[in-house]
């Protein structure tokens, strides 16, 4: 069968998976996003649902005030013993922690704090050991994928923690995770930073805390040298084997946004390439060390199909699931009902690195019609396309003085510019537009069967080459009030992907 990758797409990134009996989970991270940590399942490894989170509580994640891009990095997701742990990194904090739970369906427990410096933690079980590693700092200072054992009821570091291995000379090395298949322990990381250098390379040894001996194929998996083509930034890689002994290798990466534009804004999203192993022990993966937009594979059993969702209504969605918030929601300024989102607005903006009353769906492919129909009574609200604090375009409703009008504000940087400005005849209520390509949104509002044209602006300038940082746009309903009381209601909201 032919499978298309992104399998996940949007800002779903550093994806990490593991398996419980004919079940697949996987878990990527979330940044300043509430909740934290998106998990997803799937019998098949292609077609995925998401089913919670695993940061669902204030007390398990610190998010206030954290800037975009701090917060939450990447997961780990394992499976021992009956018993699921996602391990993860607070960079705001400078905390490796985990949690654990015995339903993948319900909450997971209060974090257990490891005191091990780095990010991208991971977990290895072995004969009633637990390992604990992660790139950083070992107790003597030498730098590298750092590992001790730990007590897994506690945290409590049993061994130092330990360099085992400085990666194959690449910047960044992060994302290290341990295998043991077929006697073998199999360390793999990634190099070369989340950006068109990503790499994921691998070596083996003969105990868990090495030596390791580098691949010598190294990197594995890469498409830092494709030029003009549209997956780039592969990397950060976890392995899976299935029930019919085949090998895959989920990972990052991101779509740019055009052969020749090396910009992307949809965020980094998980990519799946086949595996296989050689007689000499050493794997390879993807085409020929590269991953493909698509491509064949007869280790799909027959019957599956791709499945893919082409519409996000108030209906069709999980408030839930598939909503998220900027750090720590105010919930009373919230009301979820069925296909009607109320909003109440506050002196928090778009523009602050703080909480506004601001709920969101990822944005998962360039080419969209966004719509939803807005009505306030006081102060703004709107559609954004939220890049961070300091990147977003805004299409909105707001009141001046006795009447309302739309407008059309570009943020970029330090530049805050209201680009257009179409005065309100009838009312206080509005149905607002934006029609989105790989390089550009355009702006309308819809009045009367007609269509004001508000004007476009460049996706590049809410890309991660400009804005910076690790996340991707997400198409969020906000609403915001200086003073007085602000009540905005929406409906008919609609995210059809073309």
């Amino acid at each position: 069968m032919k499978i298309s990758n992104p399998v996940i797409k949007g800002f779903y990134p550093d994806p990490s998976i593991c398996k419980a009996g004919d079940t697949y989970y996987l878990v990527c991270s979330s940044f300043q996003f509430f909740p934290g940590v998106p998990l997803f399942e799937s019998k098949d490894l292609i077609n995925w649902r998401q089913i919670g989170h695993c940061l669902t509580r204030k007390s398990q994640i610190q998010l206030e005030s954290v800037n975009s891009s701090g917060g939450v990095f990447a997961p780990t997701i394992r499976h021992h013993d009956g018993r699921f742990y996602m391990t993860t990194t607070n960079d705001t904090t400078h905390q490796n922690f985990y949690v654990w739970t015995d339903d993948i369906y319900g909450e997971w427990s209060e974090p257990i704090f490891v005191e091990q410096d780095g990010i991208d933690p991971s977990l290895y079980f072995e004969d009633g050991k637990a390992f604990f590693m992660s790139n950083g700092t070992d107790d003597q200072g030498v730098g590298g994928v750092v590992q001790c054992e730990i007590d897994i009821e506690t945290g409590r570091k049993l061994t130092p923690s330990r360099s085992i291995w400085q990666g194959s000379g690449g910047r960044y090395l992060e994302s290290p995770h341990l295998y043991k298949i077929k006697g073998t322990y199999y360390l793999m990381a990634a190099e070369g930073g989340t950006e068109y250098g990503h790499m994921v390379t691998y070596a083996r040894g003969n105990d868990p805390f090495g030596p390791f001996e580098a691949y010598p194929g190294n990197p594995v998996l890469t498409n830092r040298n494709l030029g003009g083509y549209e997956v780039q930034g592969v990397g950060h890689g976890n392995l899976i084997e299935d029930d019919r002994g085949n090998w895959w290798i989920f990972h990052l990466g991101f779509r740019q946004i055009h052969r020749w534009l090396t910009y992307h804004h949809l965020g980094r999203e998980v990519f799946l390439a086949p595996v296989t192993f050689g007689e000499d022990g050493w794997f390879q993966a993807g085409h020929n060390g590269t991953t493909l937009a698509s491509f064949e594979t007869d280790c799909i059993p027959h019957g599956v199909t791709q499945m893919e969702k082409k519409i996000d209504t108030f209906e069709n969605t999980n408030w839930d699931l598939d909503w998220c918030y900027l750090r720590h929601p105010h919930h009373e300024n919230y009301r979820l009902e069925e296909n009607k989102l109320t909003l109440k607005g506050t002196g928090v903006t778009l523009d602050q690195a703080d909480s506004p009353t601001f709920f969101a769906i990822r944005q998962k492919d360039f080419n969209a019609v966004i719509s939803c129909d807005v009505s306030i009574n006081h102060g703004e609200a709107g559609i954004t396309v939220y890049m961070d604090e300091n990147h977003h375009y805004d299409l909105a409703i707001r009141k001046i003085g006795t009447g309302y009008e739309v407008i059309k504000r570009l943020n970029i940087g330090d530049i805050k510019s209201v680009e257009k400005v179409v005065e309100l005849t009838g009312g206080n209520r509005a149905s607002l537009v934006i029609r989105a390509t790989s390089t550009n949104y355009s702006f309308f509002l819809r009045a009367e069967e007609q269509e004001i044209d508000l004007g476009s602006a460049q996706s590049r300038y809410l890309s991660s080459e400009v804005a910076g940082g690790f996340t991707g746009v997400v198409i969020g309903l906000y609403a915001q009030s200086e003073g007085s009381s602000n009540e905005a209601e929406f409906s008919n909201f609609c995210c059809e992907y073309l």
